[in-house]
Formats: structure tokens, C-alpha cells, sequence
């Protein structure tokens, strides 16, 4: 198979590293090979975290600017500071549309980028772009962090990924304690349906 690198990216608490783990131990549940490092210096206190993901044989967990495939944000801030990491053609992005406000922003010192430039900007870097409403997702399943598997459902519904929404069904019933796994694949349901 053709190898694929994914950056993750988002803020703590997200579950942004969860979620590489279960995208991670589903492409391993189909035989893919991976690779995956990660970046969380003060995540505690809500700053960025970032992760890689590599699909097919790459030794290096590293991304430089320019080599991500799939990028995958969990929050739209984030997101925009992660596009020089994706390829100049041909590459996807996944995103929550739904921000989480810095501390700077909430005491007014700093200001929120508008998510339709958020979005503009995306789209110039990407032949695809899907912006999904993460947290509501999850809230109407029963807890936000189910919020990510909506995204990583609406990231394998995209085709970007060597991997289908059902292989990632299959990792989060393997996975996932029984009594979260319900409300995770209404999410992955939900994260699909976005995309189509």
C-alpha cells in the first residue's frame, strides 16, 4: 500500500491523543504498519497537542511542513496552525468546526480568527476540506468527547485513509470499554454522515 501521514492536532482535554490511539490500533487491526509520535508540552492547561500517525512503513514519527496527507484538527484554531504541515497537493482535511477559546481570548487580550477564514484558508491548502460540529456530536450522544470519533468516522468516510469507517467500528468495539461503545459509534455514525 501507498503510505499515509496524519496530523493530529488540538487542544488538552480533547482527547486528541485517544483518538491516535484508536485510528492507530485500527489500521494495525488490518495489518497496516504504524508509526505515531506525539507532542503535548502543556496540554494540562489547554495548550496544543499534536500527534503523527503513520500508515504503510514509514520508520521516522516526524511530519515536516509539506508532508502531511491527512490532517486532521480538533479544534479549527488549531487547525489553521497545522496547514503548513499538509502536502501542497492533494490533501485532505478533517476538522472540527466548533472552537474551544484560548485563555487569551476569554480575557480579551487576544482574538479569535472568524472560522469562514478559517475555512478559506484551509480550502486554498487542500483538495478536500470537512469542517464538522465535533462537540454538538458529541453532546447529543452523550458525552463530548465522543465528539472525536465523529471526526476520525468522518475522516475514514472520506477515502483519505487506508481505512473505513467500519474498520474503525471494529477497533472501538475491540477497544473501548463496553459501556462508552454505544454512544462512540452513534458519534462515528454521525461523523460519516457529515461527509456525505
Amino acid at each position: 500500500m501507498t503510505g499515509t501521514r496524519v496530523f493530529l492536532t488540538g487542544v488538552g482535554g480533547q482527547g486528541t491523543l485517544t483518538a491516535t490511539i484508536i485510528l492507530g490500533q485500527a489500521a494495525m487491526d488490518k495489518g497496516i504498519d504504524v508509526t505515531a509520535g506525539e507532542v503535548h508540552g502543556m496540554a494540562q492547561r489547554g495548550g496544543v497537542v499534536e500527534s503523527t500517525l503513520l500508515l504503510g512503513g514509514y520508520r521516522s514519527p516526524r511530519i515536516s511542513h509539506g508532508e502531511a496527507h491527512v490532517l486532521l484538527g480538533f479544534e479549527p484554531l488549531e487547525t489553521l496552525r497545522a496547514l503548513p504541515y499538509l502536502v501542497a497537493e492533494g490533501g485532505t482535511i478533517v476538522s472540527n468546526a466548533e472552537p474551544i477559546m484560548p485563555l487569551g481570548v476569554t480575557m480579551g487580550r487576544e482574538t479569535y480568527p472568524s472560522l469562514d477564514d478559517i475555512r478559506k484558508r484551509a480550502e486554498a491548502c487542500a483538495s478536500r476540506v470537512v469542517f464538522l460540529p465535533c462537540q454538538s456530536i458529541g453532546a447529543e450522544v452523550g458525552a463530548l468527547q465522543c465528539g472525536n470519533l465523529a471526526l476520525l468516522g468522518a475522516a475514514c468516510a472520506t477515502g483519505a485513509l487506508p481505512l473505513t469507517p467500519d474498520d474503525l467500528i471494529a477497533a472501538v468495539k475491540a477497544r473501548l470499554k463496553p459501556k462508552v461503545v454505544d454512544m462512540n459509534l452513534k458519534a462515528i455514525d454521525l461523523g460519516v454522515a457529515a461527509v456525505s
